[in-house]
Parts: structure tokens; C-alpha cells; sequence
């Protein structure tokens, strides 16, 4: 897949993975819409893009809102035309300190559930419907080995992670045919903020760094055809 002049929606973007795959895509000549929470920090990612000669566009939503989907759409569309790939990668681990599931809230259960599954729900939906009509599209779907090994403590991401998985499945078998496609990626254990709240005794040497992950997410999208 040629990624240049592709609009293209990262999510999560302010930092971590979804940062390092924004300055990725960048280097790849994408034009990006860059969608987060935190103001600073998605318009300084923005900004390193463009010192570089990329194209990048800092949208500030939360995913897990029921409205976020129609304002990512709509101001993409506005910003650098029809989204040709969509990454959800926001995510949240939901209750930090990570406890059992017998010890897990309903409003950290749920906070979980919308921001990793809810929000992909609700901006694929809104975007495969064109992507089908002009006959391509792909959807990123950034997953983790927690939803499908059951850790002690990782319940709400896990079950969520989970979810997400199927979810992606279950689309494409829905658009089968119409030159959409879902990848499902799990980049591993990366030091980043996340896995510093879920495991703060973990020694960020034996972990991957967000910069190499991303690397491995632009080849795959730049395998496919």
C-alpha cells in the first residue's frame, strides 16, 4: 500500500505508539488527521510532523464520547478529504491500579469498554459505508495478547481487547467484498505511560520502545495491497 497523499485517522495520537506511528506515517507522506485528549501534546506531535516536511492535522476528542465519531468524520473529511485508513489505537486500561474483576467498578468497566471497543465501534461504522462505495479502506485495529491470554488484574482491558478482536472480524465478514479491510495488530509490551500504570515494577529495558513497534505497524500496512 502506497501511503502517500492516503488521509489517514490515528487515534491515541498525543503519545506513545500512536505518536510514534503519526511520525511514521508522516516520513510515509500521509496526510493525517491526529485525534486525542490533550491539546499540548497532540499539537507538539503535530508539529515535529510538519518540521519534516509531513502533513498533520491535531483534532482534539475523546473516542470514548457518542459524539467523537461524527466530529473525527466530518472535520476529516473537511481537513484532507475521505479517510482511506483508520488506526484505533486510543485505549485505557480502565480502574489504575489494575484489580480483580471482583473488585472492578462499573464505571471502570465501562471506561474500558468505551474508549477500546465503543469508539472503534462507533468510527468505523461511521466511515465504512463510504470506504465501501469507493471500493477500498483499512481499518487498524490495535489490539494486545491480553485479549486473548486471561491475566490476573487486566479483566476490563482484557475482556475489552477481546471484543475488539471479534468485532473486527465480524466487520469484515460483513464487507467481504467490498475492498475493505481490517488489520489486527498487538505491538506488544512497549514502554510507554500505559504500561508504566499497569506495571510500574517492569524494567523498561526488556520492553519494546514505541519507535520500533510503529516501524513493524507501517510495514504491514505498506505489505498489504
Amino acid at each position: 500500500m502506497n501511503l502517500r497523499k492516503t488521509a489517514v485517522i490515528v487515534t491515541g495520537a498525543s503519545r506513545g505508539l500512536g505518536a510514534a506511528l503519526a511520525e511514521q506515517l508522516g516520513r510515509a507522506g500521509a496526510r493525517l488527521v491526529l485525534v486525542a485528549r490533550d491539546r499540548e501534546a497532540l499539537e507538539s506531535v503535530a508539529e515535529r510532523i510538519r518540521r519534516h516536511g509531513g502533513e498533520a492535522h491535531p483534532l482534539v476528542a475523546d473516542v470514548a464520547s457518542p459524539d467523537a465519531a461524527a466530529q473525527i468524520a466530518g472535520s476529516t473529511g473537511a481537513l484532507v478529504g475521505p479517510p482511506e485508513v483508520v488506526i484505533h489505537n486510543a485505549g485505557s486500561l480502565g480502574p489504575v491500579p489494575l484489580v480483580p474483576l471482583a473488585d472492578t467498578s462499573d464505571a471502570g468497566f465501562e471506561e474500558a469498554l468505551a474508549t477500546n471497543l465503543l469508539g472503534p465501534f462507533r468510527l468505523t461504522r461511521a466511515l465504512v459505508g463510504a470506504m465501501a462505495l469507493r471500493g477500498r479502506g483499512t481499518v487498524v485495529l490495535v489490539s494486545s495478547d491480553a485479549a486473548r491470554t486471561p491475566y490476573p488484574g487486566w479483566g476490563a482491558y482484557g475482556v475489552s481487547k477481546a471484543a475488539l478482536e471479534h468485532l473486527g472480524r465480524i466487520w469484515l465478514a460483513e464487507l467481504s467484498g467490498t475492498g475493505v479491510r481490517f488489520l489486527t495488530v498487538d505491538p506488544g509490551e512497549m514502554d510507554t505511560r500505559m504500561h508504566r500504570q499497569a506495571v510500574p515494577e517492569a524494567d523498561p529495558s526488556a520492553l519494546t520502545s514505541p519507535g520500533q513497534a510503529a516501524v513493524r505497524v507501517l510495514e504491514l500496512l505498506q505489505a498489504a495491497p
